[in-house]
């Protein structure tokens, strides 16, 4: 059984990946206003019933990728070593995240420049930072803090310096890596934290 529950885990993460993948491309080719849900469906080879047992709608399919970035943010902060500080168990875990993902992510910028332009992708992603914020602040818990701020301040602050990076990021056209403008925004607003 064990077997199995993990062979279906992989096909509905595969299957995720490739509604992604579809409407990514579909939204880069037509536009999002342009873009259905049953043209992201054909496009990955489901029904449009199967594209909903997955995705609630277009734009948590193409802000996938996204979500797991940002879980895979939470599992590394949850492995920095016990003693750090929360900032550096932060600062660690986004390191190490980069440190994996190399090169920029080009479907990162693809989803950062679409969310900038369309404020219904903008309140999907802004919801899933909320969930983000407070699934960070849980981690960080109970770790040394500096000062008076609490995890819920801390992990506020990291948030925004990210998304202000990627804001960077997009405006001048990668001429700088993200994770050089997030290190840039980090070390700028560091201060109390460290």
């Amino acid at each position: 059984m064990g077997m199995t529950a993990g062979l279906r885990e992989r096909k509905k993460a595969a299957t995720r990946q490739a509604v992604h993948e579809a409407a990514l491309r579909l939204t880069v080719e037509h536009g999002l206003d342009n873009v259905t849900v049953e043209a992201i469906a054909d496009a990955a080879n489901i029904s449009r019933r199967t594209f909903s047992n997955y995705f609630d709608g277009k734009e948590d399919a193409l802000l996938y990728g996204e979500a797991q970035r940002l879980g895979t943010l939470v599992r590394r902060v949850r492995e920095q070593p016990p003693d750090q500080s929360a900032w550096r168990a932060l600062r660690g875990a986004l390191d190490s995240l980069n440190e994996e993902s190399g090169v920029a992510d080009r479907a990162l910028h693809v989803r950062t420049r679409l969310a900038m332009n369309h404020p219904t992708l903008l309140a999907r992603q802004l919801a899933y930072r909320v969930r983000l914020e407070q699934e960070l602040s849980a981690a960080v818990a109970g770790r040394e803090q500096a000062g008076d701020a609490g995890p819920e301040l801390l992990t506020a602050a990291f948030l925004t310096a990210l998304r202000v990076a990627g804001q960077w990021w997009c405006a001048e056209r990668e001429t700088r890596s993200l994770h050089q403008l997030s290190v840039l925004a980090l070390d700028q607003i560091a201060q109390p934290f460290t």
